[in-house]
C-alpha cells in the first residue's frame, strides 16, 4: 500500500495539501502497524497526504479512523529521500528541541514518537500532534481588521521573546551550544555549504563571503534560537488571535538571538527576494513599523538598542541563499520535497543582503 490522496479534506487544510509526490511515497501499511505497535490511539484505517510548499522534510497528515467513524490527527515530518548535505534535514534535532520547549512558555506542538529505523518507511521520521490553527503567510494581515493586526504582531513578537528567554540548559539544550561564536560557526558553516552545492558563480556570493567575516557587530549574547522565525512558520489560534505553535525547527541551535530578530523583520525590507514585503510608505493599519518592532523588542529583553542591524539582516539573508543554493542542488538532482520550478533563489538573496548591508541602519531600536 501506497500513500494515497484522501478525500473529504477540511477547507482549511485544503489549500496545503494534496497527492504525496511520487518521490515521497512510501509503505502505509508498514506505518501503520509501527504506529499500532508504538504510539497509543491509533487504530483503524490510516489515511496519508502530503503538506504541499516548503523545501526541507517532506511534511504529512496522518488521519486514524475505526468502525465507529471517529479517529485522530497527527503530522509526520521525515528525512527526504536521496543524497544529503551533511548535518541537514536532522528530523531528530527537531524532535528533541520540540520536546525540550513543550513544558517551556514556547508553543510548540506535542510530539509523540522519534523513530530512526529507516527501514519502516525508507528515512527517519517523528509523529506530533495536529494543532488546530491557521497560518498567515503575509504579515500585512490584508483580510483582518487593525486590532487584530495588532494582537497577531505582537503575539508573534511575544513569542520569540519567550524563545529567547528560556534557560537552554534548564530545559535540557545546553548540548546544542557548540564552542566558539555562533555567527563565527555560522558564516564557515554556511560558506561550506554553498560551496559544495555551487553551479556557478554568483558576484554577490562572493562579497558577502569576504564582508560579513569583517563586520562582526559587538557584544554579541546567546540564547536558542529558531533559525526561521516568519509567519510562515507560525500557526495562529482563530479565535485568540495568539501563536498556537511555532513550527518548522530544523536550523534551531543555540546562537546569537538577533540573528532571529532580523530574520523576523525582512518582511519590513521588502521580504525575502522581494516575496511578501511591507511597504514602509503605506503599512497597514495595525502593523507595527520597523521601529517600533525592533523597540519593542528591546524593551521586552532589555536592551539599549541593537548594534550592528544591517549585518543581521545581511547575514539572515546570506545563509538562506547558501540553504536555497542547496535547494536548487537538489531540484537538479531529482529529489527536493517539493514540485518547485528549477529557479535558483540564492542569486536574489544575495544581492539583496548586498544591498541591506551596505544601506540599512547599522543602529536600531532602543
Amino acid at each position: 500500500m501506497t500513500a494515497e490522496t484522501m478525500s473529504g479534506d477540511a477547507p482549511e487544510l485544503s489549500a496545503r495539501l494534496g497527492e504525496v509526490l511520487d518521490a515521497h511515497r512510501f509503505d502505509v501499511a508498514a506505518l501503520q502497524s509501527y504506529l499500532k505497535q508504538n504510539l497509543e490511539d491509533v487504530s483503524g484505517t490510516l489515511q496519508v497526504q502530503q503538506f504541499q510548499g516548503g523545501a526541507s522534510n517532506p511534511t504529512f497528515l496522518l488521519r486514524t479512523e475505526d468502525a465507529g467513524g471517529s479517529g485522530r490527527k497527527y503530522v509526520l515530518r521525515k528525512r527526504p529521500p536521496g543524497a544529503l548535505l551533511e548535518s541537514a534535514h536532522q528530523v531528530d534535532r527537531e524532535f528533541l528541541i520540540m520536546q525540550a520547549l513543550w513544558p517551556s512558555k514556547v508553543p510548540v506542538p506535542r510530539v509523540r514518537l522519534l523513530c530512526e529505523d529507516s527501514s519502516v518507511i525508507g528515512t527517519s521520521f517523528y509523529v506530533m500532534d495536529y494543532v488546530e490553527g491557521e497560518i498567515a503567510v503575509d504579515p500585512g494581515l490584508p483580510d483582518r481588521d487593525a486590532a487584530t493586526r495588532a494582537q497577531m504582531h505582537r503575539s508573534f513578537l511575544e513569542t520569540l521573546v519567550a524563545l529567547h528567554s528560556v534557560d537552554f540548559v534548564k530545559v535540557g539544550l545546553g548540548p546544542l551550544q557548540r564552542r566558539g561564536d555562533y555567527i563565527e560557526r555560522q558564516l564557515s558553516r554556511f560558506t561550506k555549504q554553498y560551496r559544495s552545492s555551487e553551479d556557478k558563480t554568483i558576484t554577490a556570493m562572493e562579497e558577502l563571503i569576504t564582508l560579513l567575516p569583517q563586520a562582526l557587530p559587538p557584544g554579541r549574547r546567546e540564547a536558542i534560537v529558531h533559525g526561521d522565525y516568519k509567519f510562515g512558520n507560525v500557526m495562529f489560534d482563530r479565535a485568540s488571535h495568539q501563536v498556537a505553535a511555532v513550527l518548522d525547527w530544523e536550523l534551531t541551535t543555540i546562537g546569537d538571538p538577533l540573528a532571529d530578530l532580523a530574520f523576523s523583520a525582512l518582511n519590513w525590507y521588502g521580504g525575502i527576494a522581494g516575496r511578501g514585503g511591507l511597504e514602509a510608505a503605506a503599512l497597514p493599519q495595525g502593523v507595527p513599523s520597523i521601529n517600533d518592532y525592533t523597540a519593542q523588542y528591546c524593551r521586552m529583553t532589555g536592551r539599549e538598542r541593537i548594534t550592528g542591524w544591517n549585518f543581521y539582516l545581511a547575514f539572515s539573508l546570506f545563509r538562506l541563499a547558501s540553504i536555497m543554493q542547496g535547494v536548487y542542488r537538489r531540484v537538479l538532482d531529482g529529489s527536493v520535497a517539493s514540485s518547485f520550478d528549477a529557479v535558483n533563489m540564492a542569486l536574489p538573496l544575495a544581492e539583496q543582503a548586498l544591498h541591506l548591508f551596505r544601506h540599512a541602519p547599522r543602529e536600531i531600536g532602543g
